[in-house]
């Protein structure tokens, strides 16, 4: 896996996968059996989602969610907040 498909968030991950394999917003939200609106606010980045959803629409790329473990610098901002 490339590096930046390392780095970038659920979001841009999602509307770059989307985008490579030429499908719109309706498109995948039928493929993934979603709803628009719920495409829309994953790749806009809403912060609360549902995990399994999340999940139906990676799966159409071969991907799932899971732990990631956070930089020390991400960690200690996360954590001064």
């Amino acid at each position: 896996m490339p590096d930046d498909e390392r780095t970038m968030n659920l979001s841009s991950f999602v509307k770059a996968k989307r985008k490579a394999v030429h499908l719109t917003q309706v498109e995948l939200a039928q493929k993934a059996g979603v709803g628009l609106r719920f495409v829309r606010d994953l790749e806009q980045g809403k912060k609360s989602l549902r995990l399994d959803k999340v999940n139906n629409v990676l799966w159409l790329f071969g991907f799932e969610a899971g732990p990631v473990e956070m930089s020390r610098e991400e960690f200690t901002a996360d954590c001064t907040a």
